[in-house]
């Protein structure tokens, strides 16, 4: 059986949207080792919005 406990849920979101002043928001949920990964992640990923890829981070 797999070990528990390491990987968790984070949720990413938007840098450049928060900035741009456009209504909504783009957020992602992924997983994280967070032995592997103690700071937050920092991803490039497509917001639908402003129709671009953009990086994403991890909130709390």
């Amino acid at each position: 059986m797999a070990k528990k406990g390491n990987r968790i849920q984070v949720i990413l979101e938007c840098t450049e949207h928060k900035a741009s002043g456009v209504a909504g928001t783009s957020r992602y949920i992924t997983t994280k080792n967070k032995k592997n990964t103690p700071d937050r992640l920092e991803i490039k990923k497509f917001n639908p919005v402003l129709k671009k890829v953009t990086v994403h981070k991890e909130i709390k």
